[in-house]
């Protein structure tokens, strides 16, 4: 039975790693650290730039501006989404990521073993079972203090403002990706990650000793101990909170994993019959490491995906991040029907139904991405796929062409940058903001801007599964000029275009800066993707929005921005 439940838990890591921003998450937007903090969207975990920390955001009307500050055109816009919002939405995701986290920790060698031991001895050791129970308890909540007071010595040590640039520094984004590839490493058994020996063994000298201390220590040496195990674990959800931005990312972070490691010292010990139906330790242990280790490795990838994105490297195209994560899912399908082996893994005499059912989900997902070398969205996983626009082929649209021009055939500006990587296949945006209100006002549309990133996880999902529905395409592309300005793009501008921004004092130097001053000064929004619809001298006619999957919303949303600005005639 709880052979099924681990094989749940590791499903459930699996998914979750998939969908929250991991990672990856997740992150996302890559940029500019200088002078800017950043912090996270409200409608995913994606990390995006944001405005100087120094700056607050008002709810009175707001003036919106071109991005050339002679054009000046006075709306009101409506309130953004409250930052304390943003923030309960971000940590929620930290937490129930520690939370799946703690559970898989569970399962690895160094602590399920333990668990029968320890419990076992509150029991025996204690003059009675309500004795035995309030200790069990107290050496959970132990667990937990220790473990979230490692999150708030990370919090102090960086402050949110070196966690935000942590997320969004394209260095650190590379090192966390060698990060969780050394990770991986270490689960399936290449070396272990472990604490200096002498250190351990005093620790655990002193949880000899009894009463509160004598408990600390003991819950202490646990972590200790099995460190090599959920170092990986711990590294992995620190990262993640880091991509957060949150200044209490990584104190929720090992609170929801504490949380997880905790319930089952208490549980036991109010339920010792429980501890019979515990299966016994063995191989299986080491699938379950094995396992998180392919994780580990796949997740690493979107972090150097963010690298390569924002930093025009080229690696790591749509096709190429696909048949590495068909490689990686491959072998761990082969490794759960025991066609690979690593040093320390028992032979493998039969399948288990669950181990089966587990090979089966993932030979299944692997099948799934197989058409995505050719051009299929993957709705379920597009958000965590470089953009499509990256795939050099596929059977949709065919070979990619050249940069879009004006009718007078002059190229638009930045399209030799953003229209072949970060375009959806078929739509022929602007890139720059003023260009598209001339166009505004020399074809009589208005202006849908798209504020948006490379590494926007969820400009991604948007673009695959609302902008790739019919009726969302043939509005945009006939009843709108579209904008698409990128936040996070490290393009430096020309000597004569770099300024210093009125809004935050700061020098803005790349195209990343310019549109993200520019969205953080005009919208009152941090938040990418954004989704404004202004006219030919930039007034908005309809209240802003954000990610909204709701593909008839989002319609109705075009369709109120057409009305207005017809309306204005």
């Amino acid at each position: 039975m709880l052979k099924n439940t681990f094989i749940l838990l590791v499903i459930t890591f699996f998914s979750l790693s998939l969908t929250t921003t991991t990672f990856a998450s997740a992150q996302d937007s890559l940029s500019s650290t200088e002078g800017l903090q950043f912090e996270t969207s409200p409608d995913t975990s994606t990390t995006v730039e944001a405005v100087p920390e120094d700056l607050n955001f008002t709810t009175s009307p707001d003036t919106i501006v071109s991005q050339d500050s002679s054009k000046i055109a006075t709306a009101k816009t409506t309130t953004p989404s409250s930052e304390h919002e943003t923030g309960k939405k971000s940590l929620w995701s930290i937490f129930i990521a520690g939370l799946v986290g703690g559970f898989a920790a569970l399962l690895m060698p160094c602590i399920f073993p333990m668990l029968p031991l320890t419990v076992s001895y509150f029991t025996k050791q204690s003059g009675s079972r309500a004795s035995g129970i309030s200790k069990a308890l107290l050496y959970g909540l132990f667990i937990i203090v220790i473990y979230v007071a490692l999150g708030m010595v990370i919090t102090i040590a960086f402050g949110s403002d070196a966690l935000n640039a942590l997320s969004t520094n394209g260095i650190f984004n590379f090192l966390f990706f060698l990060l969780l590839v050394v990770f991986a490493a270490s689960f399936f058994g290449a070396f272990e990650i472990t604490l200096p020996s002498s250190f351990v063994n005093k620790m655990d000298a002193k949880s000899d000793k009894g009463g509160l201390i004598g408990l600390f220590f003991m819950a202490f040496s646990l972590s200790l101990v099995s460190f090599s195990c959920t170092g990986p674990i711990i590294g992995t959800l620190l990262v993640e909170a880091a991509s957060k931005g949150e200044r209490l990312g990584p104190a929720i972070g090992m609170l929801g994993f504490s949380i997880a490691l905790a319930i089952p010292f208490g549980l036991f010990a109010m339920f010792p019959s429980m501890l019979k139906s515990l299966p016994k330790s063995g191989g299986w242990l080491n699938s379950v490491k094995v396992v998180l280790g392919f994780l580990e490795l796949a997740l690493a990838l979107k972090f150097l995906s963010n690298v390569d994105l924002a930093y025009h490297w080229n690696w790591l195209d749509r096709e190429v991040f696909l048949s590495l994560w068909i490689a990686i899912f491959g072998l761990m399908g082969l490794y759960l029907i025991g066609k690979i082996k690593f040093s320390h893994d028992s032979d493998l005499k039969f399948l288990s139904v669950p181990r089966t059912i587990l090979a089966v989900i993932v030979f299944s997902f692997v099948v799934y991405m197989i058409p995505g070398l050719w051009g299929a969205p993957l709705k379920s996983i597009s958000a965590f796929l470089p953009p499509s626009a990256t795939q050099d082929f596929d059977l949709s649209a065919g070979i990619a062409t050249g940069a879009p021009t004006h009718s007078d055939g002059k190229v638009k500006k930045y399209a030799e940058i953003f229209h072949e990587r970060g375009t959806p296949k078929g739509f022929d945006p602007y890139y720059d903001y003023d260009e598209a209100l001339a166009a505004s006002k020399e074809q009589n549309k208005p202006v849908l801007i798209d504020f948006t990133g490379w590494n926007c996880v969820n400009c991604r999902k948007m673009e695959a599964n609302v902008w790739s529905d019919p009726a969302v395409a043939k509005l945009l592309k006939e009843q709108f000029i579209m904008a698409e300005l990128f936040v996070d793009d490290k393009t430096e501008l020309p000597i004569n275009e770099q300024f210093v921004s009125d809004y935050s004092g700061k020098k803005i130097k790349t195209i990343g800066n310019k549109n993200s001053d520019f969205q953080a000064s005009t919208f009152d929004s941090n938040s990418q993707p954004l989704y404004v619809i202004v006219d030919g001298s930039g007034t908005v006619l309809v209240p802003k929005t954000g990610a909204n999957y709701n593909i008839a919303e989002y319609i109705a949303f075009l369709q109120s921005g057409i009305d207005a600005f017809k309306a204005k005639k």
